[in-house]
């Protein structure tokens, strides 16, 4: 080889080591309504990182549902238009059916069992999702969803009655309502407060925060005072949007973002207990299930479980260990 070549080849490596790294955008979709605490932090959190990759990494956040609902925005996700989202971790099943453990219809007792579960599997459920195309920057507590009404609601018989809501993109959803043998409408979330002016549906199930955030509260006359199921939200990537960012900057925005999330988690179960409090001081009364009720509904459950984890297309071993762990808290500290 000879010294011009090789002094040209030198060149082009040098000239390639000096081309700054192309930056990177990450557009992200959320419900959230611009000002709520979770846009605060997450914009905290978005310009935290710009500042520490020198402007490699920027987010780009579409607040209060602008981007469209779930389903849309899972699309715009696939076809690039968006690389993220701040969603429920329900709305990713279709990737990763794991990811619903948590949303089992009377799975925890209380928070107590949450924290111990999520210390455990919060990793593991991360983990998994990264291996099916989405990086998941956090997990972050919506809360426990209750039956909010327009008539009281208290026992299974009272829930097969009424018209009730279950979400459209969640075949999950809709699938343990069935199990139940109740017959549910599904609706865009979107659509649930026309639904409830109109009188198409009458029960919905969601956290305190979202009946006040999504003006539930004016439709509802009832809560029935039993926690149906967790929810949870995720900050979702495109794992391949996310690996276009060099390695040393996606420690960053793992390292940042995990830290937004971890103070959001913390923050929405005070929010969440305030805002029950703030719906029953608007003349929203609570309804209390009978011991009786409680035991019909959780005995129905129980003979329709397995048929319902292979339908949604949990991990055996998963829910197996889940159980065991559960099992072992309550014999602990039964309730």
């Amino acid at each position: 080889m000879t010294s011009t070549l090789l002094r040209t080849l030198a060149a082009v490596v040098l000239l390639a080591a000096a081309q700054p790294t192309l930056a990177v955008t990450l557009k992200i979709a959320t419900l959230s309504p611009d000002g709520s605490y979770w846009m605060q932090k997450m914009r905290s959190g978005g310009d935290d990182i710009e500042k520490q990759t020198q402007g490699r990494v920027s987010f780009k956040f579409y607040p209060g549902g602008v981007m469209g609902d779930d389903t849309t925005v899972l699309r715009k996700m696939r076809l690039n238009q968006l690389q993220g989202a701040a969603i429920t971790g329900g709305a990713l099943n279709t990737f990763y059916p794991d990811i619903q453990l948590y949303n089992q219809i009377l799975l925890f007792r209380n928070t107590q069992e949450v924290d111990q579960v999520r210390q455990q599997f919060d990793g593991e459920l991360l983990q998994g999702l990264e291996q099916h195309g989405i990086v998941g920057l956090g997990f972050a507590e919506v809360g426990f969803a209750y039956l909010m009404s327009t008539v009281p609601v208290q026992s299974l018989a009272d829930m097969r009655s009424q018209k009730t809501w279950a979400p459209a993109d969640n075949t999950i959803a809709v699938s343990a309502l069935q199990a139940l043998g109740i017959t549910p409408t599904p609706l865009p979330l979107r659509d649930v407060l026309m639904g409830l002016q109109t009188g198409m549906i009458n029960v919905v199930a969601g956290s305190p925060v979202g009946a006040l955030a999504l003006q539930w509260h004016s439709k509802i006359k009832y809560i029935t005072d039993l926690p149906m199921l967790y929810v949870f939200g995720v900050l979702a990537v495109d794992k391949k949007a996310f690996d276009e960012i060099t390695p040393e900057d996606r420690q960053i925005v793992h390292t940042v973002m995990a830290g937004v999330i971890k103070e959001i988690d913390r923050h929405s179960r005070q929010d969440n207990q305030d805002a029950l409090k703030a719906l029953q001081n608007q003349s929203i009364q609570m309804v209390k299930p009978t011991q009786a009720d409680v035991d019909e509904l959780k005995q129905t459950l129980a003979k329709t479980a397995a048929d319902f984890e292979k339908a949604a297309g949990f991990s055996a071993e998963k829910t197996g260990r889940l159980n065991a762990l559960l099992a072992t808290l309550r014999g602990a500290s039964p309730q």
